[in-house]
């Protein structure tokens, strides 16, 4: 079962309940491959929310993306969406257990690793989909575990903050494990670009499910 609803998207079980999935879009805005994401994860047992960060703009190409960040202003925007978006989700009757497990694509991932130090109570696992926060944070408060997909050819997130933010991770003593896919670009994952990899796809796809199933 899924909702379209003005502050973003839901998805549900077939059960009716399940762990709950945060799901953080890319500059793409709340489009129908996050929507479709989120009904895949629902159809494995959880109970997932994407909140829209852009208040109903999407961008279809790299230009429409890059002219909606130039007017827009990201630190000063998400916060008051995503917070309240974390509470409501967590009071949602779907949502079964303690904390939430995030997923982030791309700006997305930053504002996941973002959450989980703002949030460390309850963020209990972060996702990342070719996204990082430019290796920065401090990330000793966070009680999360951190998976990352990453493309080995990426003009966006270069090796070396991949690296920076795995180092960092560590240095907190978080769970972490990133995994770098040969071959691949931005936005690897994702069926309507270009640089969509279907073996790679299919492979994060596995890894995803297969850490967030023990944290359910």
């Amino acid at each position: 079962m899924t909702h379209s609803q003005p502050q973003g998207f839901l998805a549900v079980p077939p059960t009716g309940k399940g762990p709950g999935v945060l799901v953080l879009h890319a500059w793409w805005g709340l489009n129908d491959t996050i929507k479709a994401f989120c009904t895949r994860l629902a159809q494995e047992g959880f109970a997932v929310m994407a909140p829209d960060l852009f208040a109903g703009i999407i961008a279809r190409t790299i230009e429409e993306a890059e002219q909606h960040q130039s007017q827009w202003n990201e630190e000063q925007e998400v916060p008051p969406i995503l917070l309240p978006a974390v509470d409501d989700f967590t009071q949602h009757p779907s949502v079964t257990g303690h904390g939430l497990a995030v997923v982030g694509f791309s700006l997305g991932g930053y504002w996941a690793l973002w959450l989980a130090q703002k949030k460390p109570e309850l963020i209990r696992s972060v996702t990342l989909f070719y996204g990082t926060n430019g290796g920065g944070g401090d990330f000793q408060q966070s009680k999360a575990a951190y998976l990352g997909h990453f493309a080995e050819n990426d003009p966006y997130e270069p090796p070396s903050k991949v690296d920076e933010l795995e180092a960092s991770l560590r240095r907190a003593g978080r769970p972490v494990t990133f995994y770098r896919y040969p071959g691949t670009g931005h936005w690897f994952f994702e069926p309507d670009r270009p640089a969509y990899n279907p073996v790679a796809a299919s492979l994060a796809w596995d890894r995803t499910l297969a850490s967030l199933k023990p944290h359910s």
